[in-house]
């Protein structure tokens, strides 16, 4: 695996001059960025060695190199899903390429089922923790002490320090933000309404089918994180109507430009 991720590192590193000081995974919810990012370089991901391809309708499956406001960034255009039948470890071996190739920061967006009460469909939620639910780690298996330790710390998942910033950057601009947990699931079902009130029951704020993998291999690498939720659907009790993955694209695609510019600001402050 290590030999797969540094020769993809070189790969990169070889086509661009680009030394990007962050990571963006440009979930549902933050397609909007690409436009805010002035490109150096595009791959697709098809030519891109040992990367997975994206299949999943709204997701574009390429990496773009480029900066916003001054600081150099990568961004996935398009992520990786354990419903699409990949591994966990082919889920987040981006994420262990980014950091091979002298990247510090994670920022990761996705739409999300609201289970807070307080919270309504179109929300933009900061994650503060997570919940795996997923019945899987992408660190399971041999570990590569290289990269991090055997049992790596998760007592802060997604950094305070970009948390508090964001914050100030959505105050500063008249943008609502809810804190809330997030609890990762396989999918590629949405939850039945028990399953919604079970994971209310644990303390979950929002519910999603992404972002918890990339995480934990971030933090096994200790990469500061963010996570960013838009609520595109409500698993609250009497709220729950049927779902689809139109109406999801429909509901982030409305929230999008709050979203992009709490990301934009963010970035621009490293």
């Amino acid at each position: 695996m290590l030999k797969k991720i540094n020769e993809t590192a070189e790969f990169l590193l070889g086509k661009t001059k680009c030394q990007p000081k962050a990571a963006i995974i440009l979930g549902t919810g933050l397609g909007g960025l690409v436009d805010e990012i002035a490109i150096e370089q595009s791959i697709s991901y098809a030519d891109i060695p040992n990367f997975p391809i994206s299949t999943v309708e709204g997701h574009a499956g390429r990496l773009i190199f480029g900066e916003i406001k001054g600081v150099k960034i990568v961004a996935m255009q398009g992520r990786f899903h354990y419903y699409e039948g990949y591994s966990m470890q082919e889920v987040t071996f981006p994420v262990r390429v980014m950091h091979q190739m002298g990247i510090k920061n994670l920022f990761v967006s996705n739409a999300s089922g609201g289970l807070n009460p307080d919270f309504k469909v179109g929300d933009i939620m900061i994650i503060s923790d997570h919940i795996n639910m997923f019945g899987a780690n992408p660190l399971i298996g041999k570990n590569l002490a290289e990269l991090g330790p055997r049992f790596p710390d998760m007592s802060e998942p997604y950094s305070k320090k970009l948390i508090s910033q964001a914050l100030s950057i959505g105050e500063k601009n008249n943008i609502s933000l809810k804190q809330g947990v997030y609890v990762g699931t396989s999918g590629p079902t949405f939850e039945t309404p028990s399953e919604y009130k079970m994971f209310r029951i644990l303390g979950a704020d929002a519910v999603g089918m992404s972002t918890v993998p990339e995480i934990i291999v971030a933090r096994h690498m200790d990469m500061p994180c963010f996570g960013i939720s838009i609520i595109t659907d409500s698993g609250v009790p009497g709220q729950i109507v049927e779902v689809s993955h139109e109406e999801v694209q429909k509901v982030a695609a409305a929230a999008e430009p709050k979203m992009t510019q709490v990301m934009k600001e963010l970035v621009a402050s490293l």
